[in-house]
């Protein structure tokens, strides 16, 4: 059974002063902590980060972010592919609830360990190759973000510049894309949450290409940290493909991995991706995916 749950709303608040925010897509909903059972985080697009207290009833916007004095500046908060930038990633740091991070298209990695009441921005590292100062303290463009819940300070980004990990809870990133450049570009991001060694992207061409290297879809995983990457395609198209997976399409659990295209196909591995099964070929575009466990 399903209750109708409101939306969280901007109404008395500007995004910029004198135009007045509008709410255009809720991007991520997260659990707030095994400590606050009836807590709720929402990340939207414009920018917003919302809380609830109550299972979701209602949604109060945190202002700490809302009004980080970056958030103001279109040069440093702004859309890329869309009107406006979106949060779309929210990490719950498991040893501290009052610890989280975001992950804003574009802006960057912001961090909280007071709950909310505060922000910093986390980019150090960071490559925007787009902007004319490549290493800019905001205006970063993370895809989706992901933290090893066995390891909270190794964090995972596929980033529009390329992977991303840091091993220190975000003071600095390292780029391990693979040799040569592939992969680098791509949307979805999956990771062992046991093992922080080990991660899985699905790359697209480039940004201008959002297609599959030579029309072959393919999944890249590393077991060392991004050292080196091994692309496995085994039950995936090898020609002809044109699939690309967004940020929320691709999710493991244990052994088992799933993603859906921008083409309607499904796709899952119970082998951690060694091979692949076609589960569908038939859906609307995917754009998120939940395992029932």
């Amino acid at each position: 059974t399903w209750q109708i749950a409101s939306a969280p709303s901007f109404i008395g608040y500007d995004y910029r002063p004198g135009k007045a925010a509008t709410l255009k897509k809720l991007w991520k909903m997260q659990h707030a902590g095994m400590d606050r059972p009836n807590c709720l985080w929402l990340g939207t697009e414009p920018g917003g980060l919302f809380y609830s207290e109550d299972n979701g009833k209602t949604f109060h916007l945190n202002e700490g972010l809302w009004n980080e004095p970056s958030r103001q500046d279109d040069n440093q908060w702004f859309g890329t592919g869309k009107d406006f930038p979106f949060i779309h990633s929210i990490l719950v740091d498991p040893r501290n609830s009052d610890h989280v991070f975001v992950g804003v298209s574009c802006a960057g990695v912001f961090q909280t360990i007071d709950g909310g009441k505060n922000w910093l921005p986390k980019n150090n590292g960071l490559i925007a190759s787009y902007l004319p100062k490549a290493a800019p303290e905001i205006g970063h463009d993370p895809h989706q973000m992901l933290q090893c819940l066995n390891h909270p300070d190794i964090l995972w980004q596929q980033n529009h510049c390329g992977i991303f990990r840091t091993i220190d809870g975000a003071q600095h990133w390292e780029n391990v894309s693979g040799a040569n450049g592939w992969p680098s570009y791509g949307f979805a991001l999956a990771i062992d949450y046991a093992n922080p060694e080990i991660a899985w992207v699905i790359p697209a061409e480039s940004d201008e290409f959002r297609i599959p290297l030579d029309l072959k879809l393919e999944v890249c995983k590393t077991t060392n940290g991004g050292k080196n990457w091994s692309s496995f395609s085994d039950g995936l198209p090898l020609e002809n493909a044109f699939d690309l997976v967004l940020r929320h399409g691709f999710i493991r659990h244990e052994n088992i991995l799933a993603f859906g295209t921008t083409n309607g196909n499904l796709y899952t591995s119970v082998n951690d991706g060694n091979s692949w099964t076609t589960l569908s070929q038939n859906l609307a575009p995917v754009n998120s995916l939940a395992l029932s466990v």
